[in-house]
């Protein structure tokens, strides 16, 4: 994601004098294409990610296009009052572009998980929430920034992630929940890097007679009410996944919305982090399976409320 992201923006930068990159002294071995090319557009602010904040709103609101870029944790948490009050409330054209995502830094401990990144940033005026799942979506996501104006987070992984998307996704169906196995009795509704572990769960569960879809999100603010509304009609079960606390992020979001719908409608279970066990360090393998958020988990999880249903 992160070198799909960096290609994109070099290919902006070409066409537009105005775009300038930001950074909190990271981004090692992936913003040198920009920085290189483009010196007198690019900053390194330092470990000082409020004043990167407010540097970026003061270029934007002078007519330039900012991206920053740090870890999630330090791009948004560090900073939140900075991207509230600099940024969203003017409406300024800035993307924070966030890498890392969710438990991605795992062997750093609770310090560098970006948990409740999603949360926090959807909740802020005027801004667009994407965490990509792959370097389609990511394209996808750029090919929107690079057209409007206006704030946005970009939640990308640390990288390595596979690919979902073989060919690039068509660009009107940017804020749309894109399937990637139709809707049966069961739709897993999935955000960001973790996609993979919904559709190998999804494989699994039909394979032993539990037709599951899966839908991949990666913009939850604004959401896709009409998809969400559609599935929850449609099935008997609806499965977030996140690599975020249950509270605030998609499973949150998708409740909002199902709380509204008249009765019938699926029931909504949410797989995410619940705080409390979050403060453990370890590989991202290891803790998405201390979260339950790895496939076999996930289908355990599914086929026991089936079964009890």
């Amino acid at each position: 994601m992160r070198t799909a992201f960096i290609k994109s923006l070099v290919t902006m930068a070409e066409r537009d004098p105005g775009i300038w990159l930001l950074t909190g002294d990271l981004g090692y071995s992936v913003l040198e294409p920009f920085a290189t090319k483009f010196p007198e557009r690019y900053v390194n602010v330092g470990v000082a990610e409020q004043n990167m904040a407010g540097v970026a709103a003061g270029l934007a609101l002078t007519g330039k296009k900012v991206f920053t870029y740090s870890i999630a944790n330090f791009a948004v948490t560090r900073c939140l009052e900075q991207i509230r009050n600099d940024i969203c409330y003017h409406n300024a054209d800035v993307t924070i572009v966030a890498t890392g995502g969710g438990l991605a830094y795992g062997t750093q401990g609770y310090t560098h998980h970006g948990i409740e990144d999603i949360g926090f940033t959807r909740l802020l005026p005027n801004i667009t929430v994407i965490a990509p799942a792959d370097a389609a979506e990511v394209n996808l996501a750029m090919n929107n920034i690079a057209k409007r104006s206006g704030p946005s987070y970009l939640r990308l992984a640390r990288g390595g992630e596979p690919v979902i998307h073989a060919q690039p996704i068509d660009e009107e169906l940017f804020g749309k929940a894109l399937m990637v196995r139709p809707a049966g009795d069961v739709a897993i509704l999935s955000t960001g890097g973790i996609l993979s572990e919904a559709i190998t769960a999804a494989d699994r569960l039909t394979a032993a007679g539990i037709k599951t879809g899966v839908y991949s999100i990666p913009v939850i603010q604004p959401l896709d009410e009409e998809t969400i509304a559609h599935l929850a009609r449609q099935c008997r079960l609806l499965l977030t996944v996140e690599e975020h606390v249950v509270q605030g992020g998609l499973g949150g979001a998708i409740a909002e919305v199902i709380s509204g719908l008249d009765v019938p409608r699926a029931r909504l279970e949410r797989a995410g982090i619940v705080h409390g066990i979050s403060p453990n360090a370890g590989s991202h393998t290891y803790l998405r399976r201390l979260h339950k958020l790895d496939a076999g988990s996930l289908v355990d999880r599914i086929q026991t409320i089936i079964k009890r249903s």
